[in-house]
């Protein structure tokens, strides 16, 4: 019988593993670690990279060190049949094709490599190889959404053949694309993967989970059979892959997690506009006290006003605990404007240590913590609250993670943490992640 290959994520934001549970997640990936994640019972595993926080060139170094150092783990591991995805964002952002081009030169070749976008818990679908968010029911070319026009990772088509074309520069032409149509992956694809050669790339198509299910089932068969396959995937292929049962603890009884019926506190680190709009919902909640921190003050005076806001909203936080309530701290909402790509990188990695100092500054006896971005999530477990690996619970909504700390934590221990990616859920998603955890309060 042939054995289950282990599935190896590098997730370039904590929020990919938005749809499965139970697993470990890895915040480094020196060779140790990465042979832990290997052994583990888990069908699947996520190496947090980060990259899409990062520029092009630290992003394909990154991914090359992770494969490297995951060769050498592989080996030791003793790992024989083994599947990669490079998890990125269901709405196309992300470096393409540097992160799966860094993969297949260190860890392939590769027969294929398959684009998988679809997020059903997001409402992202894609149907006759074009890409679709869903925005109030109604589903839209993701590029006529707002995430087409993003100032890294902007792009002109949602039609995937033509979305690889543009993004590898004609490296791969649009007609190169194969394409896994509704009709296809519905009819079965076991004969297509089979004939793939050369990290031809497919596109791949899926409305419902039960698509992509049957998609995976056939790619499991081929890989038993030999085929070695990459995929850049959403988070919905995953859930396929690892096929695992529901969840120990059901979404809305996630409050026994909550650490000795304390309130908790919510950072907000997301500037999309879903994310404010569940800002201002929260603020509504009942015991939630907003904390804006007015970055505007670190655009001109960087050390100074980073110190001043410290100061200030830590401040305000302890009071607000102090008398059983739960600070929302958020970032001031206006877009600011850069001029340049890199410098506007740079802002946000300063905006993002800012609150990665808020977070350390926090009390100890909080209850839980939300985190509100994807950067923002990244941040707060691999150096607010340098974790080395979590073990991720569950889901408290679709698409949003919940992992603990351990119970020897220097500061935080056993504390649950959501990881609320910006672009999830409906207005009202945040408020109801808080109050499902504000029960035991």
């Amino acid at each position: 019988m042939a054995t289950t290959p282990k599935i190896i994520v590098l997730d370039d934001d904590p929020t990919g593993s938005q749809t499965v549970h139970s697993c470990l997640l890895l915040l480094q990936w020196d060779v140790e670690t990465l042979v832990l994640g290997l052994q583990d019972e888990a069908p699947i595993v996520f190496i947090l990279t980060n990259t899409r926080a990062l520029s092009p060139a630290q992003a394909q170094a990154v991914t090359q060190e992770v494969c490297h150092n995951l060769k050498l783990a592989i080996a030791q591991a003793g790992v024989e049949e083994f599947l990669v995805v490079s998890r990125s964002d269901s709405t196309l952002r992300g470096h393409y094709p540097i992160e799966t081009d860094a993969i297949a030169a260190e860890l392939g070749p590769f027969d294929a490599h398959f684009m998988v976008p679809a997020f059903f818990e997001g409402g992202r679908i894609t149907r006759d190889s074009v890409h679709y968010v869903v925005q109030n029911g109604v589903p839209i070319p993701a590029h006529e959404t707002e995430f087409a026009n993003d100032s890294v990772f902007g792009y002109s088509t949602a039609y995937l053949p033509d979305y690889v074309a543009e993004k590898t520069g004609g490296k791969i032409a649009a007609d190169q694309v194969q394409r896994f149509t509704l009709d296809r992956l519905r009819a079965g694809c076991l004969e297509a993967l089979q004939q793939l050669e050369n990290n031809v790339c497919v596109a791949v198509d899926g409305e419902q989970q039960s698509d992509l299910n049957a998609f995976a089932q056939a790619v499991l068969q081929a890989a038993a059979q030999g085929q070695r396959f990459l995929f850049r995937s959403a988070a919905s292929l995953l859930t396929a892959l690892a096929a695992l049962p529901p969840q120990p603890v059901a979404a809305d009884e996630m409050a026994q997690y909550v650490k000795d019926h304390h309130p908790g506190a919510i950072l907000v680190g997301s500037h999309v506009k879903k994310t404010t709009q569940q800002l201002q919902a929260l603020l509504q909640a009942p015991d939630i006290v907003g904390v804006e921190v007015d970055v505007t003050q670190m655009v001109d005076d960087l050390a100074g006003g980073r110190s001043r806001l410290l100061t200030t909203t830590l401040t305000q936080v302890r009071q607000i605990h102090e008398r059983g309530q739960t600070p929302a701290i958020y970032t001031s909402r206006q877009e600011l404007t850069f001029p340049d790509v890199q410098t506007r990188l740079a802002f946000g990695e300063e905006v993002s240590a800012l609150l990665m100092d808020i977070l350390r500054g926090l009390p100890s006896d909080l209850g839980f913590l939300i985190s509100k971005g994807g950067i923002t999530s990244n941040d707060t477990l691999s150096k607010g609250l340098a974790l080395r690996t979590t073990r991720l619970l569950g889901q408290i909504l679709p698409g949003c993670s919940v992992v603990r700390t351990a119970a020897d934590h220097p500061q935080f221990s056993a504390l649950p943490v959501v990881l609320f990616p910006g672009n999830v859920g409906d207005d009202n998603a945040l408020a109801l992640a808080y109050e499902r955890l504000s029960r035991s309060v």
